[in-house]
């Protein structure tokens, strides 16, 4: 159980009930996480809004989810990694691409690239070496796709935050995390 009130159709005000709503129709469902964002509806409508934009963005829809992969086993974030591997799935990644994805590596090598990256800017905070930029442009990827990187970094340690801190139930099918050796 959460440890922070997820809001559903019967517990939610009327701009709770019409974000909720809003999810439902667009994707089928309302991931519990989203639920819990409407505790606050800001909070809600700005995780929604950056989500929806960065996702406009140059990165491939696959590189994105390796990335969200990679972040979520760093983080040790059990609920992040169940959907991302589910939404990995429908993006197209095998099971052995997000095995290595979580590994914090992939099967591709310009997406290795940008999960690699992505695990530094999380562990250090940002502290990136230039060296790990120019290798990040050598691969191909622009200032743009790097700043989409560290934009999808942040979206994704603020949804690993919000699984871990709330303890959220699991509404994919539910993906064990890696103990480390």
């Amino acid at each position: 159980m959460s440890r922070i009130t997820t809001i559903t159709n019967e517990t939610a005000n009327t701009e709770q009930k019409e974000l909720l709503d809003a999810i439902q129709s667009q994707l089928g469902m309302v991931p519990n996480f989203l639920k819990v964002f409407a505790n606050s509806p800001a909070a809600l409508r700005a995780f929604l809004g950056l989500h929806g934009i960065a996702n406009e963005g140059s990165l491939e829809p696959q590189t994105r989810e390796r990335i969200a992969l990679a972040l979520a086993q760093q983080n040790a974030c059990e609920y992040c990694v169940s959907a991302h591997t589910a939404i990995g799935r429908k993006s197209g990644l095998s099971g052995d691409e997000m095995t290595e994805n979580r590994a914090g590596k992939s099967q591709d090598a310009k997406a290795a690239i940008a999960v690699k990256l992505a695990l530094s800017l999380a562990e250090h905070t940002g502290e990136i070496t230039t060296a790990e930029l120019i290798e990040a442009r050598e691969a191909g990827y622009s200032d743009a796709d790097i700043v989409e990187i560290i934009t999808h970094v942040g979206l994704n340690i603020l949804t690993n935050m919000l699984g871990k801190a709330s303890r959220l139930e699991i509404d994919f099918p539910k993906v064990a995390l890696k103990v480390a050796a």
